[in-house]
């Protein structure tokens, strides 16, 4: 019998990202990953978001080298294409947050944008024109990342550091008062403490009695095909999420090809349906499907029972909008950290509380791009007639006559967006009242409004910067990866 501090059940993005985390915060104990090798993983390009360079700052890790082996591409936000009648980008550069909680400055700075429609971050000129700062840093914290490689790179970093990583097949889970006793394929594994990432299967927490609270009646779409392209003589700097007829299609380029897919509601359409609106979109034919995926949007009622705790698909799945998979493991991981050491029951129904926030959390933010007023196909049309969640509708309410503030989330800095994030979407969807901003904005002294004009001032001197000094997005890869 094998034996481990910490067990990690599945060798996925999820799971490997666990297994550095733990390992980086607890160097002393044993920490083991067991894969399946007829697992894969979709392989067409993977997204991450803001958490992922919070990960590789704490982990040591090294941006550039990331880059080189798992074929990344700059991200800066997110290009929504068709959802409304002028396409938007979600992308909030940081420095908003700086003013964020004082009163509504930060919300007033985003109304003088809202009356000239321009794009509310300070990178929209680099967006427009595929540029980076001539630099040997990258000038983002997001990435697209070849998912194979990526797991390929995380697995090595995993041995580096003396993870140990199993290649077996779990057939048997063995539970007992505590939880989980010991699980057993070609061998058998024992551990003080499971971490579940068997993905939608749920190997090992679903053997302790918890519930999958399901998100369907919200969320419209239910099936995604995932096939790659060829590569293109330059790469966008975000990821483009088109409105198609019955749902949506993300494209992400990657390091030598593109990955795509098409999320669509099943009950419009099919696979091979899907696969030709694609292809009349594209211009092209596809040549194969890489993944032909059905999912069910919810989240488990419990993320953490007994000795163990779920990540990844087995803890939770919205929807690939937002790319929050990876941003959503690392966030849970950093909490866990928190509260492994002292886990009691007091505590570990404060994680299980906490978050749930945090899901619920990105639940609501991935809904919140189906409140479009686009209505050329029956999908979008009935939209408009599915619930809206009482914690999302009740901000909706909120925001009437304002923008979101700080104080509208719950009470954990663990939440992946917030108002910022909610205001973009609300901004590009047209669901801000501009009248009210308007007041508002308006009863600004001069002082304030003078600040706000001294940080548009600032933020202009940092685009002319740039663009005195910027590279083609390829040719920044290219030299990153010494070509």
């Amino acid at each position: 019998m094998l034996k481990s501090d910490i067990l990690i059940l599945g060798g996925g993005t999820a799971g490997l990202v666990s297994a550095l985390i733990l390992k980086t915060r607890f160097p002393k104990k044993e920490i083991s990953v067991v894969k399946s090798e007829k697992i894969g993983v979709i392989g067409v390009g993977e997204g991450s978001n803001e958490e992922w360079a919070y990960f590789v700052e704490f982990c040591g890790l090294d941006s550039n080298e990331v880059i080189r082996e798992t074929d990344a591409t700059v991200k800066l936000g997110i290009k929504y294409i068709n959802w409304t009648d002028k396409d938007y980008i979600h992308n909030v550069d940081n420095r908003f947050y700086e003013n964020s909680n004082i009163g509504q400055l930060a919300g007033s700075y985003i109304h003088s944008y809202v009356n000239d429609e321009s794009q509310i971050d300070t990178t929209d000129d680099l967006i427009a024109k595929a540029q980076v700062p001539n630099t040997n840093e990258t000038c983002s914290n997001q990435y697209h990342f070849n998912a194979l490689k990526l797991r390929d790179y995380l697995e090595k970093k995993c041995k580096e550091r003396n993870i140990k990583i199993h290649t077996d097949d779990i057939k048997d889970v063995i539970t007992n008062d505590k939880g989980i006793d010991y699980i057993t394929g070609e061998k058998q594994y024992k551990s003080d403490f499971y971490i579940d990432s068997s993905g939608f299967k749920k190997v090992l927490i679903g053997k302790l009695g918890v519930k999958w609270n399901s998100y369907d009646e919200y969320l419209p779409v239910n099936e995604a095909i995932a096939f790659p392209t060829e590569d293109t003589d330059e790469y966008p700097l975000y990821t483009s999420s088109t409105a198609m007829k019955y749902g949506w299609m993300w494209n992400t380029p990657v390091y030598g090809r593109w990955g795509n897919g098409y999320v669509f509601d099943n009950n419009y359409i099919n696979a091979e349906e899907a696969q030709k609106e694609a292809e009349e979109y594209l211009g092209k034919k596809i040549e194969f499907i890489f993944k032909n995926i059905k999912f069910s949007a919810g989240s488990l009622d419990k993320f953490w029972v007994k000795n163990c705790m779920a990540v990844g698909l087995s803890s939770n799945f919205i929807e690939p909008l937002e790319a929050t998979s990876i941003g959503g493991t690392i966030t849970q991981v950093f909490m866990f950290m928190n509260y492994y050491d002292c886990a009691n029951d007091l505590q570990v129904k404060q994680f299980n509380d906490k978050m749930a926030m945090v899901i619920e959390n990105l639940r609501d933010f991935v809904i919140l791009h189906y409140q479009v007023k686009k209505n050329d196909t029956e999908f979008w049309s009935n939209l408009k007639n599915l619930p809206i969640p009482p914690s999302l509708q009740h901000k909706l309410d909120l925001w009437k006559d304002r923008l979101p503030i700080r104080e509208d989330f719950p009470s954990t800095g663990y939440c992946l967006f917030y108002e910022m994030n909610f205001i973009s979407i609300m901004y590009g969807l047209k669901l801000l009242n501009k009248e009210a901003l308007s007041k508002i904005y308006d009863g600004f002294s001069d002082y304030h409004k003078l600040r706000i004009k001294n940080t548009i001032t600032e933020y202009n001197i940092i685009k002319n910067k740039w663009k005195n000094n910027t590279i083609s997005h390829k040719k920044w890869l290219a030299k990153v990866r010494g070509v």
